[in-house]
């Protein structure tokens, strides 16, 4: 049931979204026909390839489908910035928190 989920979810991404399909396909270099038949979750002879994927997020910046996967495996999503900050955020701290045990030596 995961698969025809991540499919639909696709589908709706890039038949629903911001970008019209049609501008979709030109910028992922896909026919039209053959991406929608791929985007087809009822069709089980075309299937969407995780490249594919990949491109379709790239190109509409939509990363709801990302979100969709890693909460289905108990995972969250975070933007690099937040990761980065907060990264520098803890690093800070425990730098500090090493000057100041030197500091009581």
């Amino acid at each position: 049931m995961f698969e025809k989920n991540l499919t639909k979810k696709m589908q709706d991404i890039v038949l629903e979204g911001r970008i019209p399909a049609k501008e979709v396909c030109r910028e992922i270099k896909k026919p039209y026909s053959t991406l929608l038949r791929e985007l087809n979750p009822f069709d089980n002879h075309a299937k969407l390839g995780a490249e594919t994927m990949f491109e379709i997020v790239k190109a509409t910046h939509n990363v709801s489908i990302l979100e969709f996967m890693a909460r289905e495996l108990g995972y969250t999503l975070l933007p690099m910035e937040g990761v980065e900050s907060s990264a520098r955020s803890q690093q800070t701290k425990t730098s500090e928190r090493v000057r100041r045990q030197a500091a009581t030596m």
